[in-house]
């Protein structure tokens, strides 16, 4: 596999809602392991989900491989295994890239996620460089503020972007505590851009403090960017 990276991500994302025959494209998370992976888009299906990805290839001879145990995992630490995959070798078989730039494109079959569910990772358990991704959001009204918040990002106003994000923490926190990882992350990086330490460290203790089921992994995260308050 490709070599692991985990980066702070922002995707923006078209979200309908998750129910039988319906999509979301491009769904917003909080970390994942591979810069170049992507969730292209999540399909419900009548007794399945379904999972359409792509990766593409950054470096010379490079492969990729989904191993058979991958995993959603829901905030309260149970999970579904994969049912099958389509598109890429079952490791250890391969795909070898031919060039850099090329991309691979395939699926991942689960059986259906539960309803009510706002926030999942999706996790490959191998002995070497496995893909993951924490915090995928599936509620579309959250995608849809996260989407706003980094759309004024983008545009270097960062004091709206804080703002929204804010008010979706505080709004959001007491019923869905997967919100704090993507938020405190987020506000983070844009109040240390800005030189507003007080505020990083602010959101730096919320995330520490927080029940966010990945907290560890997001301030490992921070940590190996030498952030810590």
């Amino acid at each position: 596999m490709l070599k692991l990276r985990i980066l702070i991500i922002f995707f923006y994302s078209l979200c309908v809602f998750p129910g039988l025959g319906q999509t979301i494209i491009n769904p917003n998370f909080t970390l994942k392991s591979h810069e170049t992976l992507s969730i292209e888009k999540i399909e419900y299906l009548p007794g399945s989900a379904v999972f359409h990805m792509s990766i593409e290839n950054k470096i010379p001879g490079g492969y990729f491989c989904a191993d058979r145990n991958i995993y959603i995992i829901y905030p309260d630490g149970s999970r579904i295994r994969l049912i099958s995959s389509k598109g890429i070798p079952v490791c250890p078989q391969t795909h070898r890239f031919k060039k850099e730039g090329e991309k691979l494109e395939f699926t991942l079959t689960f059986p259906p996620i539960k309803k009510g569910i706002d926030f999942i990772d999706l996790i490959e358990e191998c002995s070497d460089n496995c893909f993951a991704f924490y915090g995928i959001v599936l509620n579309p009204d959250i995608n849809n503020k996260l989407n706003e918040a980094f759309a004024f990002a983008d545009r270097r106003d960062y004091s709206n972007a804080i703002d929204i994000l804010k008010k979706l923490h505080d709004n959001s926190v007491s019923s869905t505590g997967g919100i704090t990882g993507i938020v405190c992350l987020t506000i983070i990086k844009l109040a240390r851009e800005t030189g507003n330490e007080e505020l990083a460290a602010q959101y730096y203790g919320i995330l520490k403090s927080s029940g966010d089921p990945r907290r560890d992994v997001y301030l490992n995260h921070l940590n190996s960017l030498v952030i810590s308050y």
